[in-house]
């Protein structure tokens, strides 16, 4: 389904802007006298597809070799609503979300550092590597919810 790093993006960066429609539609609802389980909700979800937008933004950033400002960047614009959309079209035009997972070493100096082997054990063994990818968003996430919403309760 994630052949490559470009249609991973892309997808968490659609459902990023999905879940800010979530979270402004459920701010609205309560505006308007809903119950304010509809804002929990919404914040949940948004929060949960926030962390894994962040995680997956990392992991393409390392792949594609991107300078850490544009990894930055690309991490940080899922906190403007909507704004992972028009990042992911920025990057594709110019061509940072082309190519294929790294795989096998290359003779690009980076492939033999200790780094981007780890990287590439983990991307051979791709079931490992989103497990462990999704319990340390789990983990986040539950860190988060202890710690309480953003703006306090």
């Amino acid at each position: 389904m994630f052949r490559t790093p470009a249609r991973l993006y892309r997808v968490l960066a659609i459902a990023e802007a999905i879940t800010w429609t979530l979270l402004i539609g459920g701010l609205i609802a309560r505006a308007v006298g809903a119950p304010g389980i509809v804002v929990t909700i919404a914040g949940g979800i948004h929060g949960f597809v926030f962390l894994s937008y962040g995680a997956t933004a990392i992991l393409v950033a390392f792949n594609q070799r991107w300078s850490i400002g544009l990894g930055i960047l690309a991490v940080v614009s899922a906190i403007v609503p909507y704004a992972t959309i028009p990042m992911e079209i920025w990057l594709h035009r110019k061509g940072r979300l082309g190519g294929y997972w790294r795989l096998e070493a290359s003779d690009h100096p980076q492939d033999h550092t200790w780094y981007d082997r780890t990287m590439r054990w983990f991307l051979n063994h791709a079931w490992l590597l989103v497990v462990l990818i999704a319990v340390a968003v789990i983990a986040l996430y539950v860190i988060l919810l202890i710690i309480g919403p953003p703006g306090g309760k």
